[in-house]
Parts: structure tokens; sequence; C-alpha cells
């Protein structure tokens, strides 16, 4: 996990410079993406490979985590323009955060932006899941990132999405901070993209349950700010 300065106005003297982030805060008018993974899914889902299924979330982790999202609320930047996924878990996670003290929004719905699509492989038990795989399996991840399911995607598939989705959105909304709700898979995506790395590399990134990773886009120049922080902790 990397630390990192929180949005706003740096008091004088305490200005970032050149090149470096080193002031108590982030600088305001900077194209910037604050990617948080959904929260914990319940008990039943956790037991397959769920990829896009549309699976609740659990309803004892949103009570046992409120302090995490309270710290996201306080976190986040007040002005900023919200996405969610078509899937239910980053809509009701995008909600608990805004509840625990952010305030209401409207939220954008990114197709872009959602998970590994495992296709016919979607469903099955993780013990029967890599009996269906051809190539061996990312020691970090249930498939390489070449692995490609039947009617799914690769990895390599999703970095390309997500990587066109997050440069549209850079496009749409110069200068401007957006809060995206999405899912592990897609935020490694999206370090790919900025890092200009391959699937395989990006998915030794740890992406844990409702913690943030912040990038920016500079004149199309990415920079990466913050991986896996967890709020309140």
């Amino acid at each position: 996990m990397m630390a990192a300065a929180s949005s706003g106005p740096c008091p004088e003297g305490q200005q970032n410079h050149g090149n470096f982030l080193d002031a108590p805060r982030l600088e305001r008018g900077v194209t910037r993406f604050w990617l948080i993974r959904h929260a914990l899914v319940e008990e039943n889902a956790r037991a397959m490979m769920y990829g896009t299924m549309d699976v609740p979330l659990c309803p004892d982790s949103l009570v046992a985590q409120q302090p995490m999202y309270e710290a996201l609320a306080h976190r986040l930047p007040s002005d900023a323009c919200w996405f969610i996924t078509p899937l239910s878990r980053t809509r009701s996670t995008a909600q608990a955060i805004q509840n625990a003290g952010y305030g209401s929004r409207d939220v954008t719905v990114e197709p872009g932006m959602l998970e590994q699509e495992l296709g016919e492989w979607q469903g099955l038990s993780h013990g029967e899941f890599p009996k269906r795989l051809e190539r061996a399996p990312h020691y970090f991840w249930p498939l390489s990132g070449e692995e490609k399911p039947p009617g799914g995607e690769s990895m390599i598939d999703v970095c390309a999405r997500v990587g066109s989705t997050l440069e549209r959105l850079a496009g749409a909304y110069p200068k401007q901070d957006m809060v995206l709700v999405s899912h592990g898979g897609a935020i490694r995506a999206a370090l790919a993209h900025a890092l200009k790395i391959s699937a395989d590399t990006a998915l030794h990134f740890s992406i844990q349950n409702l913690s943030l990773t912040i990038l920016e886009c500079h004149d199309g120049i990415w920079r990466v700010v913050t991986v896996n922080e967890l709020p309140g902790i």
C-alpha cells in the first residue's frame, strides 16, 4: 500500500513542486481517478467464480466495516463525478460511502469498468474452476492473463477495455476528480494501462475490498499516486 496526500488546496508554503507530490494535499485541477473496489460480497458468492454475475454484498460486512465507509467519505474529494458499473455491488458500495457522510450524489453507470467476464466458467466453484483451464493459472489470480474462457474475456481483453474507458473519461472530464466504484480485475487493468505493463504483471497488485487506488492523467501521461490504500487503517 502506498500513502498519498488528500485532495484539496495546499496551504501556503506547502505546495507540490516540480514533478513531486510532497505536500499534504493533492492539487486541484488535475484529471484524477479515485478507483474503489466494491465491498465484500455475500458468503455464497465467495464460494464460486462470480465474475460479472450480479451478486449482493455481505450484509454483516456492511455493518462491521462502517468505519471504512466513513473514512472513504472523508477521504474523497467533495466535488467529484461518481461512476459505478452495471452491477449492484458497486451501486450498493457507492450508496454506503455517500450515506456514511459524503452526501448524496448522482452516479453514472460505466460498463467499461466491469470485472472480467468469465463466460461459460462463471458460477463454477473454486475447486471445479482449475479443471477447465488450458494454461497454468497466475499465482495471484485464478487464471493467467492470456487465458480466455469460452464466451468470456482474457485479462488482456480487460486491460484493453479498461484502458480505452479511462482515456475516454479523461477526455470527457478534463481536470476533474472522478470516483469510480469498480472491481479488482478492472482496477488491476487500470494499473496496467497507466504503467504500460502486461496483464500478468498487473495481476501482482493486491486490490482489496474497499481499497482506494488513485491515478492521474497529465496531457495523456499517467501517474500512479496510490495503490490499495485501505481507508481508516
